[in-house]
């Protein structure tokens, strides 16, 4: 099974502080082709993440200015988290469970990087989705 240090190993996060526009944001996580942005204090505190989704549901749809509204104000704060040892499973689970596509990994409290569910389109994504049904079907 394959643990979350091996998908997020070497991985630079795309991090900016609370006080980044959407807009920067947006820009940035169009640069590095990324679905998600880890909101850090100067000290490297994860303290929210900010998503595609977010930047849809609570900017545009609402006519806020991407250029003008602070990553402070519309992302989600103090996001779920894992450490790396969990497995692919049990961040496709959490993300099941909970309703995103995106989990924070963090080991001691340094943000090592972020997974998402594109990240496991192999075996994990299939083992996932077959024991989803199963449980499903149980109900």
């Amino acid at each position: 099974m394959r643990k979350l240090h091996d998908i997020v190993f070497d991985q630079k996060p795309l991090t900016l502080p609370p006080t980044a526009t959407v807009k920067e944001a947006c820009q940035a996580m169009r640069d590095r082709r990324a679905g998600s942005v880890l909101v850090t204090e100067a000290d490297g505190a994860l303290v929210g993440i900010f998503t595609g989704r977010d930047a849809v549901c609570r900017v545009l749809a609402v006519g806020a200015d991407a250029a003008a509204t602070r990553l402070l104000d519309v992302m989600t704060a103090n996001p779920a988290t894992m450490s790396p040892h969990h497995t692919a499973i049990d961040a496709l689970r959490l993300m099941w469970d909970q309703g995103f596509r995106h989990v924070p990994l963090l080991k001691a409290g340094k943000v090592l990087g972020v997974v998402s569910r594109g990240d496991f389109q192999g075996y994990e994504h299939s083992r996932h989705e077959q024991e989803r049904d199963l449980w499903e079907n149980m109900r």
